[in-house]
């Protein structure tokens, strides 16, 4: 797996590539001829996401390769070696595009024959920039297959470090007739899949901004989809983060989208499932720091073993549970209501309105909710079950902040500030909130070690240092809260 970054240009057949010496030891150019079979489903969905996959004769690299896009220019490739079956695609890769394909079949849609010349910049040892030159003979399977021929040039990056490289042999390439091309890859040049439809908004209208702020969530938790099946480090997490951006967007944009109850349901299930997994690996990470923190001789009994390999083994069961659920029926039609909500939205009178005051009035409004929240926890006499009222005051904090960093790109450095001090609230009763289940956690393990035989004394530590982490940030809290709400008020 690696991560693509290169620059592509459209270039005439009568094209020379320019003499880049004066920047780096040029070695080249040395021909490849590439023939590579692209698959997608019928309708094209993976090109309209500007997915590819494709399996790939000839060259240095052989083999079946995916590629997910990352942002503008940026590509992550997932590579599998090469199959005698043209017609099946390996189970892993097919497995990682789920989320594009939902149950439709992948088939042969295009061949690319491409002439290949390439040239590579280096610096000693160390490979800087690769420019490709290539002739392209597409075909199109089809009725009456469609043939198209071309020349372009893709100049990738190899030394991720050396960014400024890559931008001065673009500048190189441009200054010699090549054009930065609109396409993000020879397929969807040769396919020209048609663009996801949008939903019809006034331009400037507050429609316009939440639309598009759920398209940028609904397109990053797809893109999380394929990591969180490969179990790619912190792919659940950022799953599970644009959950619930999705559903607090929802409930905080009500009046702008309507009819939106069920899918809040459904991104709720799937947070859940998430963060099964999520949580078990946080708490696992917590106890592993603070017992390497401890004096070897406070560490007693097999308590590593149990607070590590256990709790791991706990979180890989829940891993299991998640890529159920992300195989399931269930799940791809939240995915298909999504993209639905996204195309066409039910929008209410709130969406015509001009995008500054509406959406500033509906920033105060989520915040107003946070306020709400904690006068009715702190008219609760009863210590306990104001301490479960205040998790509800934490929940209204990360719905304001999440709703404010929606509003930034709108509404500017005061969305940012109330973004920020929300946060604020969030972090402190969650680091209390952290602490409490921590305890809880700790103590569970205790009696399941104790009822087996195991010394508890470590336990007991480690429950102190949480009971102390969670009085102190409840200690904290009506400073941060008084200077939070002095500030807020000054934003809005």
């Amino acid at each position: 797996m690696g991560i693509e970054i290169e620059d592509k240009f459209d270039v005439p057949p009568e094209y020379t590539i320019p003499d880049l010496s004066k920047l780096a030891q040029v070695v080249g150019p040395k021909s490849y001829q590439l023939v590579a079979l692209y698959y997608d489903t019928p309708d094209l969905r993976l090109a309209a996401r500007g997915v590819t996959l494709r399996r790939r004769r000839g060259g240095a690299d052989p083999g079946w390769h995916l590629k997910l896009p990352k942002a503008k220019g940026v590509r992550q490739e997932i590579t599998h070696p090469l199959t005698r079956s043209t017609k099946i695609v390996p189970l892993e890769l097919a497995e990682l595009v789920r989320a594009y394909t939902r149950g439709a079949d992948l088939q042969p849609v295009a061949e690319l024959d491409t002439r290949r010349s390439v040239t590579v910049l280096l610096d000693g040892d160390t490979r800087l920039v690769e420019i490709a030159d290539d002739r392209v003979k597409g075909t199109v399977f089809q009725d009456e297959p469609k043939v198209v021929r071309w020349r372009e040039v893709e100049a990738e990056l190899l030394a991720t470090d050396r960014q400024a490289m890559l931008a001065k042999v673009g500048k190189r390439l441009r200054k010699a007739g090549a054009t930065p091309s609109p396409a993000a890859s020879k397929l969807a040049k040769l396919l020209e899949p048609a663009p996801l439809p949008e939903a019809p908004t006034e331009p400037g209208s507050t429609g316009e901004v939440v639309v598009a702020y759920l398209a940028g969530q609904v397109a990053a938790l797809l893109a999380q989809d394929p990591r969180v099946r490969r179990a790619e480090d912190d792919a659940v997490h950022q799953m599970r983060v644009a959950a619930r951006r999705l559903r607090s967007a929802l409930k905080a944009f009500k009046s702008v989208v309507l009819d939106t109850a069920h899918i809040q349901d459904e991104l709720r299930h799937l947070g859940t499932v998430l963060g099964e997994a999520r949580d078990l690996e946080v708490i696992r990470v917590r106890f592993t720091r603070q017992l390497a923190r401890l004096e070897p001789e406070l560490v007693t009994g097999p308590v590593r073993t149990r607070l590590g390999a256990d709790l791991y083994e706990r979180e890989q069961e829940a891993y299991v549970r998640i890529k159920d659920a992300l195989s399931d029926e269930r799940y791809y039609t939240l995915l298909n209501a999504l993209d639905q909500l996204v195309a066409a939205p039910n929008l209410g009178k709130a969406a015509a309105r001009p995008a500054e005051d509406q959406l500033r009035a509906i920033a105060a409004a989520n915040w107003s909710r946070v306020t709400k929240a904690y006068d009715i926890a702190q008219a609760i006499a009863d210590p306990e079950r104001r301490e479960i009222a205040m998790h509800d005051v934490r929940k209204s904090a990360k719905r304001a902040r999440y709703t404010a960093e929606a509003l930034q790109p709108t509404l500017g450095a005061s969305m940012a500030k109330l973004a920020k001090l929300a946060g604020n609230v969030q972090e402190v009763l969650g680091t209390h909130q952290d602490g409490v289940v921590a305890q809880e956690t700790l103590a569970k393990e205790a009696e399941h070690a104790r009822r087996a035989g195991e010394d508890t004394f470590t336990y007991g530590i480690l429950i102190g240092i949480e009971r102390g982490t969670a009085e102190r940030a409840h200690a904290e809290f009506p400073r941060v809260w008084e200077g939070t709400v002095r500030a807020v008020m000054k934003v809005l």
